[in-house]
């Protein structure tokens, strides 16, 4: 079957055959058994089920606090592309806006970002958002990219080439609705959420905006996902189930510029810390389940010329120039996206380009809309779920711009 090459395979049914706690050998044999060792570790991450008691958490965060300061949590971007955080507190009149926020450090050394030696990475605050998961008073979420001693840049702060390109050319005001998908994992890490465990689902169908428990698995995720970025301020416009089982996606936008890049980081960051606490995980890779739809973060973008009046012509003009830089915008449109852009599961190939009006098998989206009215927007279906979108949003720009 097509699923037969699938990260699924059968010794995973064997490695959790003993999970049964009735073949649990006596307790002086399981502290010496690696194998017993790795059971426990499983069975204390039982999916679905909190890291801790809730209501334990709930009586420290509902304690009366100072009003003159303020939780920051300082979040930004390793050199994995994931991002991580840390908090801090900070003075309450300090917490309005960006620049008023102080500057940070953090060990370098820890997320492959510095040397041993010289391990002090500076926070630069660029962005901030309230904290869903402190709501009492006036808690943020702060959004930093990342200099060494000397002030300059590191190799992974993307964000700041791409502010550089979006205040070049800042007169097109370009906005940007970014696709995010993913798909749900267990705590094992192996097992797609609502799959069987060590077996397969049914085929592909009544997932994509499907309802019931037989066609919806992680709807609390998605929903918590949805909510926490509506409170904190970031421009989700919506959400939906996606084709695979215990695939989802939620959309940013429309943003203009830098701000695209900014969203969807820390929507990725909330959807970590949901995850955390539903004890999911979420994958982000293009394909991490073969024989099934990959997962993308189609970019959906406009200039000022694009949405007046004769726009169309214009879309047109950026498809092609698009074309003619295919291969430069595939090498940072995400790793692992070749085994996404098969040509097959609504995607091209990775090795073609085209663009067409409402077609899916396209390089390049216009949608239907746009072309009846004549002006609009187009889609970007190339970059992969896992995308920088700094890189995406800001190499768009410039390539529409310069050819």
């Amino acid at each position: 079957p097509p699923h037969a090459n699938t990260m699924l395979a059968v010794p995973l049914v064997a490695t959790l055959s003993f999970l049964a706690p009735a073949r649990l050998a006596p307790r002086a044999s399981r502290v010496a058994s690696p194998r017993s060792t790795l059971c426990m570790d499983i069975l204390s991450s039982q999916t679905g089920v909190p890291p801790m008691d809730p209501s334990v958490l709930a009586k420290y965060l509902s304690l009366p606090m100072p009003a003159d300061t303020v939780q920051a949590e300082y979040v930004w971007i390793d050199a994995d592309q994931t991002p991580r955080s840390k908090c801090r507190t900070i003075a309450a009149d300090r917490a309005s806006s960006a620049d008023k926020v102080p500057l940070w450090t953090y060990d370098g050394s820890s997320t492959g970002q510095a040397p041993g030696e010289d391990s002090e990475v500076i926070l630069q605050p660029k962005a901030i958002y309230k904290d869903p998961f402190r709501p009492d008073g006036n808690n943020i979420l702060v959004m930093c990219d990342t200099y060494d001693g000397e002030g300059t840049a590191i190799p992974t702060n993307t964000r700041y080439a791409a502010a550089a390109t979006f205040a070049k050319y800042e007169a097109e005001v370009p906005w940007y609705g970014l696709e995010q998908e993913y798909q749900l994992f267990n705590a094992d890490r192996f097992t797609p959420l609502g799959w069987p465990r060590g077996g397969f689902p049914g085929a592909q169908g009544p997932y994509y905006c499907g309802a019931g428990a037989s066609a919806a698995f992680g709807r609390a995720v998605s929903d918590a996902h949805y909510a926490a970025c509506r409170y904190a301020g970031i421009q989700i416009s919506g959400t939906n189930g996606e084709v695979c089982p215990g695939q989802w996606e939620f959309q940013v936008g429309p943003c203009v510029g830098i701000d695209a890049g900014d969203q969807l980081w820390m929507a990725r960051y909330l959807l970590n810390r949901i995850c955390e606490e539903f004890n999911v995980v979420a994958n982000i890779l293009p394909k991490p389940i073969k024989g099934y739809n990959g997962q993308g973060c189609h970019t959906n973008f406009s200039t000022k010329r694009m949405r007046e009046e004769g726009g169309l012509k214009v879309i047109k003009e950026a498809c092609d120039a698009l074309g003619t830089k295919h291969k430069e915008h595939i090498a940072v449109y995400g790793e692992g996206n070749a085994d996404r852009l098969t040509g097959q599961y609504e995607t091209c190939s990775i090795d073609e380009f085209k663009w067409g009006v409402a077609d899916r098998g396209c390089s390049i989206r216009i949608p239907r809309q746009a072309a009846e009215e004549g002006k609009g927007y187009l889609e970007d279906r190339r970059p992969a779920s896992n995308a920088d979108p700094y890189v995406v949003t800001a190499i768009i720009l410039d390539t529409v711009m310069t050819c």
